[in-house]
């Protein structure tokens, strides 16, 4: 398998993103959400690739910042075009990416930790529209630990300055 260059894939993504880079959905959401994933996979165990991937399309196909329930079947689609080209992952991996993005929205819990994980660190960047992540949805215990505290920052490593 080869690499994945990550500078490219997201330029790449995010420059066809419909709503602009100041979204409530976009590529600052994104990065959160890929923060908070590689977090989380410190203890899960979650496939790291997919927790990026998915940090990358879940919402990339956004046609709206409200009610919007196509656009993890939309994200995955994307995802299924630029594998291959952009990226590359085995199967099973990439089957769980498509699954994660396309259900990230409707589905409550899902056992697989990888899925999980990509659920949760989309559900712990809730904050930027004013809700504050509830245990009952999280579906990994780091995660449930996290939102108790009823904030990511106490977990993050402090920066220097």
């Amino acid at each position: 398998m080869s690499a994945i260059d990550w500078l490219r894939l997201w330029k790449v993504v995010s420059d066809q993103f419909l709503l602009g880079y100041e979204s409530l959905h976009g590529p600052a959401h994104w990065r959160r959400v890929e923060r908070n994933g590689l977090l989380l996979a410190t203890r899960t165990g979650a496939d790291v690739a997919v927790v990026q991937l998915f940090a990358v399309f879940h919402d990339s196909r956004r046609e709206s910042e409200g009610s919007d329930l196509e656009h993890g079947e939309r994200g995955a689609k994307l995802a299924m075009k630029m594998r291959g080209k952009y990226f590359e992952v085995k199967d099973a991996a990439f089957d769980k990416l498509v699954h994660a993005c396309t259900w990230h929205t409707t589905q409550r819990h899902h056992s697989d930790p990888t899925i999980g994980t990509c659920y949760d660190a989309d559900r712990l960047d809730l904050g930027r529209v004013a809700i504050i992540p509830h245990p009952d949805f999280m579906n990994t215990e780091f995660g449930r630990e996290i939102a108790k505290m009823g904030s990511i920052q106490p977990f993050l490593p402090r920066s220097r300055f």
